[in-house]
Protein backbone atom coordinates (compact mmCIF):
# COMPACT_ATOMS: atom_id res chain seq x y z
CA UNK A 1 0.00 0.00 0.00
CA UNK A 2 1.15 3.19 -0.89
CA UNK A 3 -0.97 5.97 0.74
CA UNK A 4 -2.41 6.04 4.46
CA UNK A 5 -5.87 7.36 4.05
CA UNK A 6 -7.78 9.24 6.74
CA UNK A 7 -11.33 9.42 5.96
CA UNK A 8 -13.91 11.79 7.99
CA UNK A 9 -17.69 11.24 7.24
CA UNK A 10 -20.04 14.27 8.37
CA UNK A 11 -23.60 12.95 6.31
CA UNK A 12 -24.58 9.93 7.92
CA UNK A 13 -28.09 10.12 6.25
CA UNK A 14 -25.96 9.00 2.68
CA UNK A 15 -24.32 5.96 1.54
CA UNK A 16 -20.31 6.15 1.67
CA UNK A 17 -17.55 4.15 0.32
CA UNK A 18 -15.70 2.02 2.77
CA UNK A 19 -12.08 2.57 4.12
CA UNK A 20 -10.78 -0.10 1.85
CA UNK A 21 -12.53 0.82 -1.29
CA UNK A 22 -11.15 4.55 -1.16
CA UNK A 23 -7.74 3.30 -0.54
CA UNK A 24 -8.13 0.46 -3.17
CA UNK A 25 -9.18 3.60 -5.64
CA UNK A 26 -6.26 5.69 -4.32
CA UNK A 27 -3.65 3.50 -4.46
CA UNK A 28 -4.74 2.33 -7.87
CA UNK A 29 -4.52 5.72 -9.18
CA UNK A 30 -1.19 6.43 -7.98
CA UNK A 31 0.16 3.48 -9.28
CA UNK A 32 -1.62 4.62 -13.04
CA UNK A 33 0.57 7.72 -11.83
CA UNK A 34 3.63 6.37 -10.83
CA UNK A 35 4.10 8.07 -7.78
CA UNK A 36 5.94 5.79 -5.82
CA UNK A 37 6.49 7.17 -2.39
CA UNK A 38 4.00 6.75 0.76
CA UNK A 39 1.71 9.60 1.53
CA UNK A 40 -1.27 10.41 3.22
CA UNK A 41 -4.28 11.69 2.04
CA UNK A 42 -7.35 13.19 3.75
CA UNK A 43 -10.48 12.20 2.81
CA UNK A 44 -13.55 14.46 3.84
CA UNK A 45 -17.48 13.29 3.11
CA UNK A 46 -19.42 16.01 3.92
CA UNK A 47 -23.22 17.40 3.20
CA UNK A 48 -24.47 19.57 0.63
CA UNK A 49 -24.39 22.88 3.33
CA UNK A 50 -20.96 21.73 3.99
CA UNK A 51 -19.51 21.51 0.01
CA UNK A 52 -21.57 24.93 -0.89
CA UNK A 53 -19.75 27.24 1.96
CA UNK A 54 -16.35 25.01 0.80
CA UNK A 55 -16.94 25.93 -3.12
CA UNK A 56 -17.90 29.39 -2.20
CA UNK A 57 -14.84 30.23 -0.30
CA UNK A 58 -12.40 29.17 -2.63
CA UNK A 59 -13.54 28.74 -5.97
CA UNK A 60 -16.38 31.83 -5.79
CA UNK A 61 -19.57 29.21 -6.81
CA UNK A 62 -22.15 28.89 -4.75
CA UNK A 63 -23.27 26.11 -4.89
CA UNK A 64 -22.50 22.44 -3.80
CA UNK A 65 -20.32 20.61 -5.62
CA UNK A 66 -19.49 16.73 -6.36
CA UNK A 67 -15.00 17.03 -5.02
CA UNK A 68 -12.68 19.63 -4.64
CA UNK A 69 -9.52 19.31 -4.03
CA UNK A 70 -7.01 20.81 -1.84
CA UNK A 71 -3.33 19.96 -2.42
CA UNK A 72 -1.16 20.34 0.84
CA UNK A 73 1.57 22.95 0.35
CA UNK A 74 3.87 20.78 2.60
CA UNK A 75 7.88 22.14 1.57
CA UNK A 76 9.67 19.31 -0.32
CA UNK A 77 12.61 19.71 1.62
CA UNK A 78 11.09 18.04 4.61
CA UNK A 79 9.89 15.18 2.65
CA UNK A 80 12.86 13.08 3.97
CA UNK A 81 11.66 13.49 7.17
CA UNK A 82 7.94 12.49 7.20
CA UNK A 83 7.39 8.61 6.86
CA UNK A 84 4.04 9.46 4.69
CA UNK A 85 3.84 12.56 2.60
CA UNK A 86 0.91 14.72 2.90
CA UNK A 87 -0.54 15.19 -0.29
CA UNK A 88 -3.38 16.78 0.61
CA UNK A 89 -7.40 16.68 1.16
CA UNK A 90 -10.16 15.79 -1.42
CA UNK A 91 -13.99 16.75 0.31
CA UNK A 92 -16.74 14.95 -1.46
CA UNK A 93 -20.49 16.00 -1.25
CA UNK A 94 -22.31 12.65 -1.09
CA UNK A 95 -25.54 14.28 -2.05
CA UNK A 96 -23.76 15.53 -5.16
CA UNK A 97 -22.64 12.09 -6.01
CA UNK A 98 -26.01 10.28 -5.44
CA UNK A 99 -27.93 12.94 -7.48
CA UNK A 100 -25.24 13.05 -10.29
CA UNK A 101 -25.13 8.67 -10.70
CA UNK A 102 -29.12 8.78 -10.41
CA UNK A 103 -29.19 11.44 -13.14
CA UNK A 104 -26.84 10.23 -15.14
CA UNK A 105 -27.59 6.75 -15.37
CA UNK A 106 -24.57 5.43 -13.41
CA UNK A 107 -23.43 3.12 -11.06
CA UNK A 108 -23.25 4.76 -7.57
CA UNK A 109 -19.94 2.97 -6.27
CA UNK A 110 -18.17 3.41 -9.55
CA UNK A 111 -18.98 6.90 -9.56
CA UNK A 112 -17.67 7.63 -6.30
CA UNK A 113 -14.32 5.58 -7.71
CA UNK A 114 -14.53 8.03 -10.33
CA UNK A 115 -14.90 11.26 -8.13
CA UNK A 116 -12.30 10.00 -5.87
CA UNK A 117 -10.10 9.09 -8.23
CA UNK A 118 -10.73 12.48 -9.81
CA UNK A 119 -9.69 14.15 -6.70
CA UNK A 120 -6.59 12.17 -6.59
CA UNK A 121 -5.46 13.67 -9.75
CA UNK A 122 -5.88 17.18 -8.88
CA UNK A 123 -3.65 17.03 -5.62
CA UNK A 124 -1.33 15.49 -8.15
CA UNK A 125 -1.13 18.94 -9.89
CA UNK A 126 -2.93 17.47 -12.74
CA UNK A 127 -5.62 20.31 -14.26
CA UNK A 128 -8.40 20.34 -16.91
CA UNK A 129 -8.66 24.15 -17.56
CA UNK A 130 -7.22 23.26 -21.17
CA UNK A 131 -8.50 20.50 -23.71
CA UNK A 132 -5.03 19.16 -23.40
CA UNK A 133 -4.81 19.04 -19.76
CA UNK A 134 -8.21 17.78 -19.62
CA UNK A 135 -7.29 14.71 -22.39
CA UNK A 136 -4.07 13.54 -19.95
CA UNK A 137 -6.28 13.89 -16.50
CA UNK A 138 -9.25 11.96 -18.60
CA UNK A 139 -6.66 9.54 -19.57
CA UNK A 140 -5.67 8.76 -16.19
CA UNK A 141 -8.87 8.62 -14.73
CA UNK A 142 -9.91 6.10 -17.26
CA UNK A 143 -6.88 3.68 -17.32
CA UNK A 144 -7.52 3.74 -13.28
CA UNK A 145 -10.79 3.02 -13.39
CA UNK A 146 -10.31 0.38 -16.30
CA UNK A 147 -7.65 -1.64 -13.99
CA UNK A 148 -10.20 -1.34 -11.14
CA UNK A 149 -12.91 -3.17 -13.47
CA UNK A 150 -14.95 0.29 -13.81
CA UNK A 151 -16.18 1.55 -17.46
CA UNK A 152 -15.15 4.57 -19.09
CA UNK A 153 -17.59 7.18 -17.35
CA UNK A 154 -16.46 9.78 -19.87
CA UNK A 155 -18.62 7.40 -22.67
CA UNK A 156 -22.03 7.14 -20.03
CA UNK A 157 -22.42 11.27 -19.84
Amino acid sequence: MNATVNISNSCADNWVPTQKQCEDWLNCGLQIAQQGKPCSISLSFVDAASSQSLNNDYRGKDNPTNVLSFPAEFPSELAEQVEFYPLGDIVICAAVVENEALDQGKELTAHWAHLTIHGLFHLLGYLHDQQSNAAEMEKLEINTLEKLGIPNPYLLV
